[in-house]
């Protein structure tokens, strides 16, 4: 027994702990209303009792919780923090006859988590008018019977307690009985029919009367039974019961028909006065659906289902009646022993879903209540969550446990946890049950884009269109929706001065790099920019990366010749000794390429030359040299037309020309009378050609025709020099100069004209003069070498007249 209390008291120490470690219990909260007060009537201010502010109730999610084997009778409006009335109350119905009906609920407040216990005592109304369990009440009584005899009628049962219960009866006036009303140690009231005047069965079989019972409500409530009274011959033995209280204990679930209880009385009398038999005098509506009596042996009969936690216990009244109507009562009490048969139910009274995940460890996420509606060890409960989940049950407030995280989350590892929650209880054998539920982990913006790779290369060919797509860059990011939307930008740059902007963009939802414009490999060859991606969380995460790009050439460019220089209306010409052996070097062309590579890699040829050959150039180094001795019969004036070539596909190539006069002197150089022309300049010296016959042609026959006519006149014949002829001052070109300086030539002179085709001019040779200032016949007119540049085709070149 020792033992026994010391485990008690352990156990006590231990509730009293857990409920100053994980929550407060706050003192009663007591309310008093009558029954069948109007649904939303307002009890009190809840709020105001306990000391809460009212917008605290919404705040911490203020709730009215109950048993669940009851109704929710009560709330609480948390914008005024009154408690009402949120279903009909029937005293009657929860209490029964109890003297005091006493409804107890909890206040739940979370945040923290705050427990107050409410009493509500039910007041009784008058609601219920007494009621007879017959609405006849049959008597046989002896005609033998004493003045004064007494006859047990019985009570009337009113559901209503204290005043509102039956207070007093009346009984139809007649000349035989009066009503006497006695009232038992319980207070309850009941009747007797006391006989007051003898019965005479031959006068009066039976006599009908009117039975009514009052009680003391407000308005008064009445009930009636008819008494029928059948008069017999004497029967002077009532039956006896051999106990006044039957006291059975039954488990509850017992099978049907099982005995409960056998009552038994016994009459002195004999035949018919002596035969006993048994019926409910008082029972309630309950106990008529589970109990039934045997009228003949007394034996009390389960025949409904026992509950326990619907009744705990049942009392009822047995009459015993013999044969002429004599009878006697006793009284049974069933107490309900309690199995474990109800498993703990589990209710989530509040949980946060989703969970950020940035939730600290220890956070509580979640409230459970567990309710077993056995008593004693059967409704003392365990509770257990599975393993690997990052939650734990911690026990709070009586029959409250508190789901809270053990460790930090990490929704882009797990983004949902199916939580199963096993509550168990302590009975033989024990009881559990499970509840399933999913929690969802909410994203928080926790991790930046990540690209693929740490840098970028594009290769993009010079002279791409603008729009054109070089690479793409891809970064992920495991957040969720928003927070996982990736933008891509380019940072802030410059490239040879010009804005990054200028050069490349980027697509914000693919990450793909396009050209803004065309890119010449000549100004530069690559450059590196840095792109960020971004995501659109709160705040917003962003990682970079660079991107390198290189220009690859393209063979956009022709060859250049740097020497011989073809600049302005100069060309060069190079002297070549006429000793000169083969392979001797003559020239060189110089010529670059902007490209780079093999299109930039250059190749000589020789596309045209006054000589075949005469001379070779090097394949790559440009170089003209002779192939063979060159000899007197050798062009003193050579034209070579070089090209050069680049390696590019497809290959482009430019042309110079190279102007070499095969001499060892500059001296002679005067003597010479031509040079070659380029095809360029041969259409021009054509039309001058025919132009300059055609202006001889008609001034000789103009002569012609004058010598013929002055010949007729004067018929004296002249001799005429061959190839001589008179040219009129005013044919003469004007930028001619006359040798003694007068502004024009004589106009009476010799002259033999030497046509050469190809040429653009004409050497005049005087033969003789009519005048001592005309120039010698020996002597011609020709032009400067300074104007050799006209006759290799440059037009640009202004003519000077010189005189030998």
């Amino acid at each position: 027994m020792k033992n026994r209390n010391q485990g008690i008291t352990t156990f006590i120490c231990v509730v009293a702990l857990a409920f100053l470690a994980f929550g407060s219990v706050n003192g009663d909260v007591s309310y008093s209303f009558p029954e069948e007060t109007k649904r939303g009537s307002i009890i009190g201010n809840l709020a105001k009792d306990i000391g809460l502010q009212v917008v605290q109730l919404s705040a911490r999610k203020a709730r009215i919780d109950a048993d669940r084997s009851r109704k929710r009778y009560f709330d609480v409006n948390l914008s005024s923090g009154d408690l009402i009335i949120a279903d009909r109350i029937d005293r009657e119905g929860l209490c029964g006859k109890k003297t005091t009906c006493v409804l107890k609920v909890e206040l739940v407040l979370e945040n923290p988590l705050e427990l107050h216990r409410i009493s509500i005592n039910i007041q009784d109304i008058n609601d219920n008018p007494p009621q007879f369990n017959e609405d006849t009440i049959h008597i046989e009584i002896h005609e033998s019977a004493d003045k004064g005899a007494r006859f047990l009628l019985g009570e009337a049962n009113d559901l209503d307690i204290g005043q509102n219960a039956v207070r007093s009866y009346s009984l139809q006036t007649n000349e035989h009985f009066v009503l006497n009303v006695n009232t038992k140690t319980a207070g309850r009231k009941y009747s007797e029919l006391v006989l007051e005047k003898e019965l005479d069965r031959e006068e009066q079989h039976e006599l009908k009367l009117l039975l009514t019972a009052l009680d003391g409500g407000s308005p008064q409530r009445s009930g009636t039974a008819n008494i029928h009274v059948t008069v017999l011959d004497a029967n002077d033995n009532s039956p006896v019961f051999k106990q006044a209280v039957y006291k059975a204990n039954l488990p509850e679930n017992s099978p049907l028909d099982t005995v409960v209880v056998i009552v038994t009385a016994t009459d002195a009398d004999q035949g018919v006065n002596g035969k006993v038999t048994y019926e409910f005098s008082r029972i309630s509506e309950r106990g008529k659906k589970v109990f039934s009596l045997d009228s003949q042996t007394g034996e009390i009969k389960v025949i409904g289902p026992i509950d326990f936690e619907s009744d705990s216990k049942y009392e009822m009244r047995i009459d015993a009646k013999d044969g002429y109507g004599l009878s006697s009562d006793a009284k049974v009490i069933i107490d309900i022993s309690d199995v474990n048969d109800n498993a703990p139910v589990m209710y989530l009274k509040s949980l946060t879903n989703p969970i950020p995940e940035n939730v600290s460890p220890g956070t509580e996420v979640g409230i459970i209540n567990v309710q077993d509606r056995d008593s004693e060890n059967n409704r003392q409960v365990r509770c257990s969550i599975q393993q690997n989940v990052p939650f734990k049950l911690v026990a709070s407030i009586k029959n409250y446990f508190s789901l809270v995280t053990t460790n930090a989350l990490d929704r882009e590892i797990v983004s949902d946890y199916n939580i199963t929650i096993t509550a168990t209880d302590e009975g033989s054998p024990p009881l559990s049950s499970s509840k399933s539920f999913q929690l969802s982990v909410a994203d928080v913006n926790d991790n930046p884009p990540v690209f693929e790779e740490q840098s970028y290369t594009a290769y993009v060919t010079e002279n791409n269109k603008p729009g054109s797509t070089l690479c793409s860059v891809t970064a992920r990011d495991p957040d969720w929706r928003q927070n996982g939307t990736v933008i891509y930008s380019l940072l802030p740059g410059e490239v040879n001065g010009d804005p990054v902007s200028s050069y490349i963009s980027v697509n914000g939802d693919t990450g793909v790099i396009h050209a803004v414009k065309s890119f010449d490999y000549e100004q530069f060859r690559d450059f590196k920019v840095n792109v960020m991606a971004r995501d659109n969380g709160s705040p917003p995460l962003s990682s970079h990366t660079s991107v390198s790009i290189f220009i690859t050439d393209v063979n956009d460019n022709t060859p250049q010749v740097l020497y011989p220089a073809p600049e302005g209306n100069a060309f060069m010409t190079e002297l070549v000794p006429k000793a000169a052996h083969g392979g001797s070097l003559v020239s060189k062309v110089i010529a670059v390429d902007a490209d780079s590579g093999q299109n930039a890699w250059l190749s000589y040829h020789i596309a045209k030359c006054t000589d075949p050959g005469l001379f070779t150039i090097g394949l790559h180094s440009g170089e003209i040299r002779t192939q063979r001795d060159i000899s007197e019969s050798d062009n003193m004036k050579q034209n070579l037309v070089v090209s050069v070539k680049d390696n590019g596909q497809p290959p482009l190539s430019a042309t110079c020309d190279m102007y070499l006069l095969i001499s060892d002197n500059l001296a002679e150089l005067p003597e010479l009378k031509d040079m070659s022309h380029d095809e360029s300049n041969s259409k021009l010296t054509s039309y001058l050609i025919i132009a300059l016959v055609s202006v001889s042609t008609f001034f000789l026959t103009f002569i012609i025709v004058i010598l013929g006519v002055r010949f007729c006149r004067r018929r004296k014949p002249r001799l005429l020099f061959d190839g001589a002829v008179a040219i009129p001052s005013a044919y003469l070109p004007p930028n001619y100069a006359e040798v003694d300086g007068t502004g024009t030539l004589r106009s009476a002179y010799n002259y033999d004209a030497y046509l050469t085709t190809g040429s653009r001019t004409s050497d005049f040779k005087f033969m003789s003069s009519y005048n001592d200032n005309t120039m010698p016949a020996d002597q011609t007119l020709r032009k400067c070498p300074i104007d050799f540049a006209e006759a290799f085709g440059d037009a640009g070149v202004s003519t000077e007249v010189k005189l030998h």
